[in-house]
């Protein structure tokens, strides 16, 4: 897989297509192709996200910004699954669903229906089941 990046060689830019194939990399500059070997490639290159990797989520429940709680779904006690709908939330004249981070057991509910809430501020903490780390 390759990669294109400007590059500015003693102040020239360039647009550099780069392809790593171990500690070899060739670089397609203006149609000709360069290799280049850099023999502790494991060591300096930067580590690339992997799509794949699961992140652990969090089940505590913010919205990012204020309104008004326009029903609560959950009780303390009960268990959602990921995507369930929580509550509803209306900000900016839009009613937003919001759902379940994870799957789990809600915990705590900070907010009741009609309630005015801040941006960030916690409003339902979810405690992820056990089998949720081993996806």
């Amino acid at each position: 897989m390759s990669d294109t990046q400007k590059v500015k060689v003693n102040g020239t830019e360039y647009d550099v297509e780069l392809e790593a194939d171990g500690s070899v990399w060739k670089a397609t500059v203006n149609g000709q192709t360069f290799e280049i070997e850099v023999p502790d490639v494991e060591a300096t290159a930067k580590p690339r996200r992997s799509g794949g990797r699961k992140k652990k989520k969090s089940g505590t429940v913010s919205a990012n910004i204020p309104g008004k709680v326009v029903t609560v779904e959950v009780t303390e006690g009960q268990h959602v699954q990921e995507g369930h709908v929580i509550l509803i939330l209306e900000a900016m004249k839009m009613q937003n669903e919001i759902q379940a981070p994870v799957t789990g057991t809600v915990v705590t509910v900070h907010c009741s229906e009609g309630e005015a809430i801040e941006a960030n501020v916690p409003l339902v903490v979810i405690e992820p089941d056990p089998t949720e780390d081993e996806d």
